[in-house]
């Protein structure tokens, strides 16, 4: 099993925790990681995108000139595709892009992107982490003492509304709880910041 130091908000040493093999200590399979990212951006997608064919186009029911005479191409309509003002071939319409993966992948890809930040020593443990009150400039000296880079992912076991109040307003940092934890949360962050108890409930979740 990995052991991995505890630290406290001051950013000191205050023990060790052993994380799961099954779950921290994975071998890390970049296609299952691709999938699950391509999953989860394809189903963020509103798909409302929408452009009219020629057949919804306004006008063009007159033929532009004769058929024959003229010397020009002929024309059926100035609404045809290419005319300025006509419509587009194969327009978008407004569609889902959502799919689902299976449940097994979806499990082995968060796995393998929590396995990547211990293997990459990305993973920061902290004993816990609560606040009396929605303070940025302490929540920021916090992640300054523990050394966490600039693009932070915080998980906690239970909302704290301080906390999350108090990171909102830091550029790359996001809070996260372990029932909303995503795979591309995980991988679009340098560091990831979890304490004790989301650690135990994170093993519960995915043993």
């Amino acid at each position: 099993m990995p052991k991995i130091n505890v630290m406290n908000v001051q950013g000191q040493n205050v023990g060790e925790i052993e994380l799961c093999d099954s779950i921290f200590n994975v071998e890390v399979n970049s296609h299952v990681l691709y999938e699950a990212v391509k999953c989860q951006l394809a189903n963020r997608r509103q798909g409302t995108q929408s452009a009219k064919t020629r057949a919804e186009v306004r006008g063009g029911g007159r033929k532009p000139w004769k058929q024959k005479g003229t010397g020009r191409a002929r024309q059926g309509s100035t609404r045809s595709v290419q005319w300025v003002g006509g419509g587009v071939a194969f327009a978008p319409k407004p569609r889902s892009y959502k799919y689902t993966l299976p449940k097994k992948v979806r499990r082995l890809a968060m796995k393998c992107a929590l396995s990547s930040k211990v293997q990459n020593n990305e993973i920061i443990v902290l004993d816990a982490l609560n606040m009396d009150a929605p303070k940025t400039k302490e929540f920021a000296a916090i992640l300054n003492n523990i050394k966490a880079s600039k693009k932070a992912l915080v998980v906690m076991a239970d909302k704290n509304e301080n906390v999350i109040k108090s990171a909102r307003n830091i550029e790359g940092v996001q809070t996260s709880l372990v029932n909303t934890l995503n795979v591309y949360d995980i991988l679009n962050h340098d560091t990831f910041v979890i304490t004790t108890d989301a650690v135990k409930k994170v093993e519960e979740v995915y043993a």
